[in-house]
C-alpha cells in the first residue's frame, strides 16, 4: 500500500537550533531516505517553500479568489511529504515516527494513497 507521510512543522524551528544540530537534523532525514531508498519504499518526496511564496485559490462571494499565503491558523505548516510504498500502515507510521521534525514541535500525517479507482474510499 502506498502512503503519503505529510511533513507539518513549526515555521522557523531550524533557525532555532545551533549549527550543529541543524546539521545532525539533517544527518537523520538523509538517513532515513538513504534507508528507505535501500529497501524500495521509497517513492517521492519534496521539501516546500516558505509560505510566504504560497497562493491559495477560495471561493468568495461565489467565486474563485486568488489569495496570497495560505492563510490558515495553524502554528505549523505544510512543510513537504514523503510518498513511500509499505506493507502496513504500522510501517508507515513507523517511518513517520523517526522523522526529526516530531520531535522539534512538528507532526507528521499518514494518509493512504488512494488508487486510480478511488476504491478505497
Amino acid at each position: 500500500m502506498k502512503y503519503m507521510l505529510l511533513i507539518w512543522n513549526r515555521p522557523g524551528f531550524t533557525e532555532e537550533l545551533s549549527e550543529q544540530e541543524r546539521t545532525a537534523l539533517f544527518g537523520e532525514v538523509d538517513e532515513i531516505m538513504k534507508e528507505l531508498t535501500e529497501t524500495g519504499e521509497l517513492i517521492g518526496g519534496q521539501a516546500l517553500a516558505n509560505p510566504s511564496q504560497t497562493l491559495t485559490v477560495r471561493l468568495v462571494d461565489g467565486s474563485p479568489e486568488v489569495l496570497d499565503g495560505p492563510f490558515m491558523e495553524s502554528k505549523e505548516q505544510f512543510a513537504g511529504y514523503l510518498a513511500v510504498d509499505c506493507d502496513s500502515p504500522q510501517r508507515a507510521a513507523e517511518i513517520a515516527a523517526r522523522w526529526p521534525d516530531v520531535r522539534y514541535g512538528g507532526a507528521m500525517e499518514v494518509r493512504p494513497i488512494m488508487d486510480e479507482a478511488g476504491t478505497e474510499m
